[in-house]
């Protein structure tokens, strides 16, 4: 009876996708298999994948071991030897299934190894350290490689990150650049990033990974605070640069100024630092905005148990609750709460925008100190390698320079991460009612508590009643 085998290609890239290569090997393992009058059984084909990172699972692979230790097949048949194992310890869990089964049959297409004898395992051994060597030559060169593009400026190869055209990376996408701009903008103003995800995710935009249901929320994130929106370069995740002291920048077109970068990723920080642990998803305009008139108790929304479909009634309403430690004698239809206290505020804001004027952009005012700060510091790495100081002398300079400077880099973030802030928070006197209900939830919050800290709602008494505005108190900044 024929000997039964596994086939087990694989070739580490396929950028095209047509799985040409292994198709190749899988062609000749099976004419080899053929010779040794084997039948092969079940082909393991690991397309487009590595054998040589450790963080890699190979997933036929790891089949194919699990088929040789149970029995269901008799060998195995490979083109060569580096196609099944470039770390030792793979090799090694190889030669423990052939100790356990002597009788295993083992055979590649370019070379003559059997790991059913010693001398065949020794020589495996040798072969898969050479070939281990071999991918970290590699890997060291493609590492170098991909420094020294990144200190020119120059991109690295893959797809086009968002915001980019996909057929010149170096070139802006206007409109994915508008969503970036406009996205920024919203999380200035308050919207968390997963109300952007959720939109982006139901409007195609983003670029989202093939095959995935829903958008990563760091994936959003890093869209929207990436340094290449500002031309940084980046290696290994960090912002690169130069001998100068100032970031390495890219030969591609911006999306945004380094004042607009800056304050997004301030925002995004602050946000994780202040609210860690909390979730900032609101469903009522109100919730914690309102307040009982009677205990004076946070009131929140909650669904209205007595609405019916196709009644006039709202779906929601304000309740002052019990279980929250309130009184439990106040609650309020919600919809005809939110709109009256939209229209006052709306107007309040219209009128204190007729009032100021349009605010004028500020600049930084230590920008100059920065810039003079920035100087010396590449002064002094300069005056080190021309042996004007010592070593010594430019590790005992540069530390007290380098803090100074990363203090005044965040608090330029900071200055303008406000200046923005105020920007996104305080236009909001043009919108008309139907504009505003359209915004996010958070921004519609925002809105509201630029101009209130609370909204009080006194008690109605007994008896179903018209709405009375007057039972509604805004409390005003």
């Amino acid at each position: 009876m024929a000997r039964k085998v596994g086939i087990y290609t694989r070739i580490s890239r396929d950028d095209e996708g047509e799985a040409l290569g292994v198709a190749r090997q899988r062609t000749d393992c099976e004419r080899l298999a053929d010779l040794r009058t084997w039948q092969p059984v079940k082909i393991y084909e690991d397309n487009d994948v590595s054998a040589f990172k450790r963080n890699v699972v190979r997933d036929e692979f790891e089949l194919m071991l699990k088929d040789l230790r149970a029995g269901l097949i008799d060998g195995v048949v490979a083109y060569d030897l580096d196609r099944l194992a470039r770390q030792p310890r793979d090799l090694e869990r190889l030669i423990e299934i052939f100790d356990e089964r002597p009788r295993l049959e083992f055979a590649t297409v370019t070379n003559d190894v059997n790991l059913g004898t010693a001398d065949g395992r020794t020589m495996a051994r040798v072969m898969v350290a050479f070939a281990n060597k071999s991918s970290h030559d590699t890997s060291r060169r493609i590492k170098r490689k991909h420094l020294e593009l990144a200190q020119q400026g120059k991109a690295n190869g893959g797809p086009a990150p968002y915001g980019w055209l996909k057929d010149d990376r170096n070139k802006v996408d206007p409109e994915a650049a508008k969503h970036i701009r406009e996205a920024q903008k919203e999380v200035l103003a308050g919207v968390r990033i997963g109300t952007i995800r959720t939109r982006w995710q139901e409007q195609g935009l983003g670029n989202p990974r093939q095959g995935t249901k829903r958008m990563a929320h760091h994936h959003v994130e890093h869209i929207l605070t990436n340094p290449r929106l500002v031309r940084y370069r980046t290696y290994h995740g960090e912002i690169l640069h130069g001998d100068d002291g100032q970031p390495v920048m890219g030969e591609w077109d911006p999306i945004n100024t380094v004042e607009e970068w800056e304050a997004v990723c301030a925002a995004i920080a602050e946000r994780k630092q202040t609210k860690a642990g909390q979730s900032l998803a609101r469903r009522y305009l109100l919730s914690g905005i309102a307040r009982c008139g009677l205990c004076k108790s946070k009131i929140r929304g909650q669904v209205n148990q007595q609405w019916k479909p196709g009644s006039q009634a709202a779906q929601y309403k304000y309740q002052c609750s019990k279980v929250n430690g309130g009184c439990g004698k106040v609650g309020r239809v919600g919809d005809p709460v939110d709109k009256l206290i939209a229209r006052l505020v709306l107007k309040e804001q219209r009128e204190k925008a007729a009032a100021t004027g349009v605010p004028v952009e500020a600049r930084w005012p230590r920008e100059r100190e920065l810039e003079g700060l920035l100087q010396d510091i590449v002064q002094l790495i300069e005056a080190e390698k021309a042996k004007a100081i010592t070593v010594s002398t430019l590790l005992q300079l540069l530390p007290a320079k380098e803090q100074e400077r990363d203090a005044l880099k965040l608090e330029r973030a900071r200055f303008y991460k406000e200046q923005k802030q105020a920007e996104a928070k305080g236009n909001a006197g043009d919108l008309t009612e139907e504009e505003f209900f359209a915004l996010p939830i958070e921004r519609q919050r925002e809105i509201v508590l630029h101009s209130l800290t609370a909204v009080v709602i006194h008690p109605a008494g007994r008896g179903k009643r018209k709405f009375d505005p007057d039972l509604i108190d805004p409390v005003w900044r």
